[in-house]
């Protein structure tokens, strides 16, 4: 049997007409993503996008709070480290001078130790007046007591930052969680249904703001210890120097007393400095 020639050229169009219909549904279908490339509704992007002002402030409030503790940190680690450095120095030259005044020029400007040395020196030329109706031995002690306790001061500086950090982040951080949770309760009743789609953002955002919040203060509160503990190290030996540097002016306070009072001829003049 035999197929006519028209009927031959009709089938060829349906199929040509088939698999144009066929490119043109390719065409229109979206591309495939892979599961990497899906959009994430637990991500910080999501977390941003999806959030209110409430929110991203909550967000931005962490981050100054752990760039703020992390910048107190480094720069308290520095200072310390250069703290030590001075101390290390103080003992390897200051005891090793003529004088007081002299060891204390011998130390670097700006350092603590130098700074206490020149307190007591000032003190002793004071001494005079009705300071002067107050025994050396006890003016010159609250001299250096004073000046201990002025570098105690600037060693704190900044740990307040991170003990507030570390006391606050988490409940920041609880904020967005029970925030994130109100909204997820929000749109769970606009929709009717509780979907995933409707409550994977905010319940994301929630999960985020805790893990934000707790990222935040633990690095802060291990950092304020640290501190705390190398400050007392620091401050051991800046209460050594003033202890040493009080004997060794009273020594020399001893001498001048004992020279001026003994008989004879006049001898060479010795001040608090030769200390």
């Amino acid at each position: 049997m035999s197929i006519h020639p028209f009927s031959k050229r009709a089938a060829a169009g349906l199929a040509l007409a088939a698999l144009a219909c066929a490119a043109a549904a390719q065409g229109n279908l979206p591309p495939i993503q892979s599961a990497a490339a899906a959009a994430n509704p637990y991500g910080l992007q999501a977390l941003w996008q999806q959030g209110d002002w409430v929110a991203r402030g909550t967000l931005l409030m962490l981050v100054v709070m752990s760039l703020a503790s992390w910048y107190v940190l480094i720069t308290r680690l520095i200072a310390q480290s250069r703290m030590g450095g001075q101390g290390r120095d103080a003992n390897a030259r200051f005891w090793k001078a003529d004088t007081v005044r002299q060891g204390a020029e011998l130390l670097v400007k700006g350092s603590p130790f130098r700074f206490i040395a020149e307190s007591a020196l000032e003190a002793t030329r004071k001494h005079e007046g009705l300071i002067g109706q107050v025994d050396m031995n006890t003016w010159v002690a609250q001299s250096i007591e004073r000046a201990v306790a002025t570098v105690h001061s600037r060693t704190q500086e900044g740990l307040a930052v991170l003990a507030t950090v570390g006391s606050t982040a988490p409940f920041v951080g609880l904020f967005g969680t029970v925030w994130g949770i109100y909204h997820a309760l929000v749109r769970i009743g606009a929709s009717g249904q509780a979907s995933i789609d409707k409550v994977a953002g905010p319940v994301g955002e929630a999960l985020i703001m805790t893990a934000i919040g707790l990222a935040v203060a633990v690095p802060a509160v291990l950092g304020y210890n640290w501190l705390v503990r190398r400050n007392k190290i620091v401050m051991d030996t800046v209460r050594a120097f003033g202890s040493d540097l009080h004997t060794v002016l009273l020594a020399a306070h001893a001498r001048q007393a004992a020279q001026a009072t003994q008989p004879g001829p006049a001898a060479p003049p010795v001040t608090v400095d030769a200390g």
